[in-house]
């Protein structure tokens, strides 16, 4: 592709990113077909299939580079509208992030790009593990990730360290860990989990017990949620300090293993991409996760 269609690139990154033809025609004030048009021209251009055309529709590894490649240059086009004359739309910057840092430090991390509003906001929930293939995908342009692992095109800064606890509510604590957690009341009690895919849990389990097996254990997708859960007695898991401060000193929850912890380094890794956005948005994240998170 000698010339790039940044039209048909728009269409592809609208299509995706709303997840339908439809809302792509609208986002972008044109016609269904013409977007269809404008995907199939680029296709063409390109020698590849962009779009797998299912429900919703999905990019493919090369549409996903280039959709990534044409938000790198939304990102810089918008740095050049920053001036006396504001862009009539903000710039947006989609970030992935574990649902544990979305719900402590990072709304305080992203306060200073919304008062007054230099851009705008999309913040992605994945487990920690997950986050950098988002990144690496082309689909955010920074993340929250415990993986340390160099991507091109990127910058990764560390930013400390989650400290985890294993709790439960009080009364929970007394009936299926009368005797301190231990493999056999592991096997019976029901865990509760981000999702399927959270690795923190069995980690935890490997480290304090050399547990490898399967336990019982319900997911629930909102670190509110597992908060809420695990306080009404419900099942034991795992909480950031952040989060588990108050209810440990209120009693409401307990320590199933006191003395014991589990640590998780964080890292972000943003585009290498820069403007003064970025390195705002970059520079606010570093020194907010410097007050919440402990020294790597």
């Amino acid at each position: 592709m000698s010339l790039i269609d940044y039209r048909g690139l728009a269409a592809l990154d609208a299509v995706v990113g709303s997840g339908s033809f439809e809302r792509a025609a609208a986002q972008l004030s044109i016609s269904q077909p013409a977007v269809s048009h404008r995907l199939r021209a680029l296709e063409e251009a390109v020698g590849a299939l962009l779009v797998v055309r299912s429900q919703p529709p999905q990019a493919t590894e090369r549409g996903l580079r280039l959709i990534a490649h044409f938000r790198q240059v939304r990102l810089l086009e918008s740095a050049l509208e920053m001036g006396p004359v504001p862009a009539r739309t903000p710039p947006q910057l989609a970030i992935a992030a574990n649902a544990d840092s979305a719900a402590t430090w990072l709304p305080e991390a992203l306060a200073p790009l919304l008062t007054p509003t230099s851009c705008l906001i999309d913040v992605r929930i994945a487990d920690q593990d997950h986050t950098l293939r988002q990144l690496r995908e082309g689909r955010v342009v920074a993340c929250v990730t415990s993986s340390a692992e160099a991507v091109a095109g990127t910058v990764m800064t560390p930013l400390g360290v989650m400290r985890y606890h294993c709790v439960a509510a009080p009364a929970f604590a007394a009936r299926c860990f009368a005797d301190g957690l231990t493999a056999e009341a592991v096997a019976r009690a029901p865990a509760l989990v981000f999702d399927q895919h959270d690795a923190l849990h069995r980690n935890y389990l490997r480290q304090q017990l050399g547990w490898d097996g399967a336990f019982p254990q319900h997911a629930f997708g909102t670190s509110e949620g597992i908060v809420r859960m695990l306080e009404a007695g419900h099942a034991y898991g795992m909480l950031p300090l952040p989060q588990a401060r108050a209810a440990l000193a209120s009693g409401a929850l307990v320590d199933l293993t006191p003395g014991a912890h589990f640590d998780v380094a964080l890292a972000w890794h943003c585009w290498n991409v820069q403007t003064a956005l970025t390195r705002a948005l970059s520079d606010s994240v570093v020194a907010t996760a410097a007050r919440w998170l402990l020294p790597a």
